[in-house]
């Protein structure tokens, strides 16, 4: 199946589905380091594109004539971790992405967000213009600590399907989900040579020591240093700090689920921020496999 990436950031998505078998033509976004990490690790084209000109996107999109399109539209204006304000601007990347899906009509979709998209008006106005182009569409908030990821981020994803009913995948792509969440010494065994790591909280009157044992909490995107007057919080994993590090950026790329050998640019900063937005590359692939699965049930 061919498929374009839009919004495609440093390529988690891409290579999931990549890795999963499908083949990806084409990718476009608007984040130049971003663009060139994605160059660093694909044979495919990118492109740089602002995806708010919708007309100029489809016109731009068009002529690889995709099989499905994926993308996740940026997500800042409504995670729990920014303001929730989905008229910030970003918000209305999600209705823009809907518009040029709806116009180059691919057989499918999928768009991937926070899970707290369900609770806008932004995805009840995506959604009704996919039904009005004709796609069924099935929901879902995934735990990607159940799709082979260490690490409890939850999901929003929407995939839809031309002259389907609604739900009509929701059966394959929840079947996999195991019963077990993840952990980081899942994933790693001994590799990281600690039991306990910091992970910077919004506030301090959140935990902020975490054990290997457990799956990671959201990667997001800054990656601070225990501070030298951190005052353990009474759910931390331990209170012995002598036992505590901060991951690493490459560690943090990992738990996304990121190859070793995946190339990342930019500076310090760059790098956390692409590692913190990327959609895991394991959900990624679990989303890619369940639609692969549909299409062979139910071929044309």
């Amino acid at each position: 199946m061919n498929i374009v990436d839009l919004f495609c950031g440093c390529g988690g998505l891409s290579l999931g589905f990549q890795e999963a078998g499908h083949t990806i033509v084409s990718a476009f976004d608007n984040w130049d380091i971003a663009l060139e990490v994605y160059r660093a690790n694909f044979a495919h084209p990118c492109f740089k594109l602002d995806l708010s000109d919708v007309e100029k996107s489809v016109r731009q999109v068009e002529p690889f004539h995709p099989d499905m399109v994926i993308g996740g539209p940026p997500c800042q204006d409504f995670s729990s971790a920014g303001k929730r304000d989905e008229d910030g601007g970003r918000g209305n990347l999600t209705v823009h992405y809907a518009k040029i899906v709806s116009q180059v009509h691919p057989r499918w979709f999928v768009m991937e967000n926070v899970a707290t998209i369900t609770k806008t008006r932004k995805l009840e106005e995506a959604l009704s213009i996919f039904r009005e182009a004709g796609y069924g569409l099935t929901q879902m908030v995934l735990d990607a600590s159940r799709c082979g990821v260490p690490q409890a981020r939850k999901r929003f994803v929407l995939i839809g399907k031309l002259h389907a009913v609604d739900g009509f995948i929701a059966e394959s792509l929840s079947c996999g989900l195991t019963d077990h969440r993840m952990t980081l010494r899942d994933y790693f065994g001994d590799e990281l040579g600690t039991e306990f790591y910091y992970r910077h909280p919004r506030s301090y009157a959140r935990r902020g020591i975490f054990s290997i044992d457990e799956p990671c909490p959201t990667i997001r995107g800054v990656n601070r240093p225990l501070p030298k007057n951190y005052v353990p919080h009474p759910n931390d994993a331990t209170s012995d700090l002598s036992k505590v590090r901060p991951l690493t950026t490459e560690e943090r790329a990992r738990i996304q689920t990121f190859p070793r050998e995946f190339v990342f640019l930019g500076n310090k900063t760059d790098k956390e921020q692409m590692i913190g937005n990327a959609v895991p590359v394991a959900l990624a692939r679990y989303v890619a496999e369940a639609i692969a699965e549909y299409e062979m049930n139910h071929p044309r």
